[in-house]
């Protein structure tokens, strides 16, 4: 389904993204960040606080570390700015070192873990989890991104074939 190439390309993707948009939302100021846009999550800040719950509870299941705190969901997990900040880019490093050791017979074998949401054990291919776990950062960022262009903001290019060779250090 997937190579441990895809994982890292992703892992890049996501730093780049997740970049870009705290760059972005930086320039907004709290207030705008936390104004309730109609989104899934409310406002930029919530959306954005969910993420980062969302890949560490992954990333837990992945290698076995940290878990975030919080309620599940997350969305009122990280209230301060620069808390959320760094946990980011923290979290975003935690990723790459990760997806720079996935082989293939991780990918190829299968992920077990207790699922608060479904309150039972869940397997699944650790394939499929590694897929979800990206597309479902990709799903949210996007809305980010909408909430951003509504505000007014300047956002970049999103695309993935357009990640340029060095991704910019942040915050």
């Amino acid at each position: 389904m997937i190579t441990p190439g895809y994982v890292r390309t992703m892992a890049r993707y996501n730093a780049w993204q997740n970049g870009c948009a705290y760059r972005v939302a930086e320039g907004l100021g709290d207030d705008a960040r936390r104004q309730d846009r109609g989104a899934f999550f409310g406002s930029i800040h919530r959306t954005l606080s969910h993420l980062v719950w969302g890949d560490m509870m992954w990333m837990s299941r992945f290698d076995g570390g940290e878990k975030p705190g919080g309620e599940p969901g997350g969305v009122d997990w990280l209230v301060d700015w620069d808390e959320l900040k760094a946990r980011r880019a923290a979290t975003d490093a935690r990723i790459a070192d990760w997806a720079a050791g996935v082989t293939q017979d991780t990918l190829d074998g299968d992920l077990t873990w207790y699922s608060g949401l479904s309150k039972a054990e869940m397997s699944k291919p650790m394939a499929l989890c590694v897929v979800h776990f990206f597309n479902h950062e990709t799903h949210h960022r996007g809305q980010v991104h909408a909430m951003l262009t509504a505000a007014g903001a300047k956002t970049g290019v999103t695309d993935l074939a357009w990640m340029p060779d060095e991704i910019p250090e942040w915050p």
